[in-house]
């Protein structure tokens, strides 16, 4: 996987996510667990950054992909790799922390929580 530069990995404003999440497009929570479970955005598939080189292949090829962590580093990451796999990844700037101060919808689900917790 390259490492270039992070300006050439696309991204977009989280007020342009949930423009485009009501479009369709698929959002992509990259965060660990106890992040997910304290909350995310509604539709949102939770695929951990440290799962998601053994995951991908569980992620749809045929739409946009909007990726988001806490603060946006985690996701631009994952972005860069999606996107090294053909994937149409683009990071959420400032991820769920600017989601939350913009008053992005959070949802609470402890139902998502795997069952080989550590």
């Amino acid at each position: 996987m390259s490492t270039s530069d992070s300006t050439e990995l696309p991204g977009v404003s989280v007020e342009e996510a949930m423009k485009e999440l009501s479009e369709g497009v698929v959002l992509v929570d990259v965060r660990e667990q106890d992040e997910w479970d304290a909350g995310h955005a509604p539709g949102a598939i939770f695929l951990p950054l440290s799962a998601l080189q053994e995951r991908v292949t569980e992620l749809p090829v045929d739409t946009r992909l909007l990726i988001v962590c806490h603060s946006g580093g985690r996701s631009l990451r994952a972005t860069g790799f999606l996107r090294a796999q053909g994937l149409d990844a683009v990071n959420v700037e400032g991820g769920m922390s600017a989601w939350s101060a913009v008053g992005g919808q959070i949802v609470v689900d402890s139902h998502t929580a795997n069952a080989d917790e550590d």
